[in-house]
């Protein structure tokens, strides 16, 4: 490969979202921080650590030729299955909101089931850029991709965490379809999927209180559906250009932990239709940017590499916002670059590290 220039624009754009992303997270986290920790810039420290981490890891990524990941997925895909299964042994792997998906570094953590995330993604872009010929066949070229996906898939909701699961096979799914996969396969698949999504619900009467809540919040205010109300009241008074910055009211022990999964809730309070147009419009270009590499690259592997490192992080974002808004029940999934967790950050800066080494080609 020639030594290329990558995507600046891709580049900058990113170091934008996420210093974007810190300010809110002060914004967001800054009072219960201040109560808990006697340090409102408690989240703000340990965020800023990981994204000096991030963006040196996304620089580095940029000048790996991405084909080894190609050479070394299969090693890279065990990796991810053997810290999958450490995270659920009692004394290795650590609780967090009631699920052991962490491995605890002082007051830091790490989600393995993030970077499953990246190297799902680098074996199924390998997988379908090899058995090109045969997928269109789903017993020879789909169904032991899906098995593999499966494995993955069990080994998450163990943990668990659905919203990163679903992430994962919504992500991997869209990458098997562009292939060229019929469409009544996924009808099929889907149907399939709905069932065990039933079957989930029903051995987790949580899940259940989910549903319930996202149907009707008011049945449970104070319980169930208390979240959602709370994000909707930060949304709702935000107007055309909001509150201000820094005078949310709903962060003030209102939202629970609005820096996280919520933090969308505090800038459209804070900023109204403009911070909406702002972090839509971020991940409008970004979307754009990533896919148009993925269109432009000569080799398959790169192709479906890029598209879905890319299309991972638009599922995980659309999520994101539609359960803030209160389309789709609560899931736990964070907003890529925006929401404070160290993991989805270092992932996605990942993520765009190696799709600026394939901007090269």
């Amino acid at each position: 490969m020639k030594d290329k220039h990558f995507d600046k624009l891709l580049f900058i754009l990113v170091i934008l979202i996420a210093i974007f992303g810190i300010i809110m997270i002060y914004s967001a986290s800054s009072i219960w921080a201040e109560y808990k920790y006697n340090d409102p810039f408690k989240f703000v420290k340990s965020q800023s650590i990981f994204l000096i981490i991030g963006l040196i890891v996304m620089y580095i990524l940029s000048k790996v030729n991405y084909h080894n990941y190609e050479k070394y997925a299969n090693i890279i895909l065990l990796i991810c299955f053997i810290l999958l299964s450490l995270v659920l042994i009692p004394g290795i792997g650590s609780i967090r909101n009631g699920s052991r998906s962490w491995f605890g570094i002082g007051s830091l953590g790490i989600q393995p089931s993030e970077f499953a995330k990246i190297g799902l993604i680098i074996y199924v872009a390998k997988y379908l850029s090899k058995n090109n010929r045969i997928i269109k066949d789903i017993k020879k070229g789909v169904i032991p991709i899906l098995g593999v996906i499966g494995i993955f898939f069990l080994l998450i909701m163990l943990e668990p965490d659905f919203g990163t699961a679903m992430v994962i096979v919504l992500t991997l799914i869209v990458m098997i379809f562009i292939s060229g996969v019929k469409l009544s396969f996924f009808v099929k698949v889907g149907l399939v999927g709905i069932a065990g999504i039933v079957g989930l619900i029903i051995i987790a009467p949580y899940r259940l209180l989910r549903i319930i809540s996202f149907l009707n919040p008011w049945s449970d205010p104070l319980g169930s559906g208390y979240q959602i109300i709370q994000s909707l009241y930060a949304i709702g008074p935000g107007g055309l250009l909001g509150q201000g910055f820094l005078q949310s009211r709903q962060k003030q022990f209102y939202l629970p932990e609005p820096q996280t999964d919520f933090i969308f809730s505090i800038i459209s309070e804070e900023f109204g239709f403009l911070g909406i147009l702002i972090v839509t419009s971020f991940l409008l270009f970004l979307s754009y940017r990533i896919i148009k590499i993925s269109l432009k690259c000569k080799d398959l592997f790169g192709k479906y590499l890029a598209f879905g490192l890319g299309i991972g992080i638009i599922i995980q974002a659309l999520l994101n916002l539609a359960v803030v808004i209160g389309l789709i029940p609560v899931t736990g999934v964070t907003l890529p670059f925006f929401s404070y967790g160290g993991s989805s950050l270092l992932v996605s800066m990942a993520s765009i590290g190696i799709v600026l080494n394939i901007s090269k080609n």
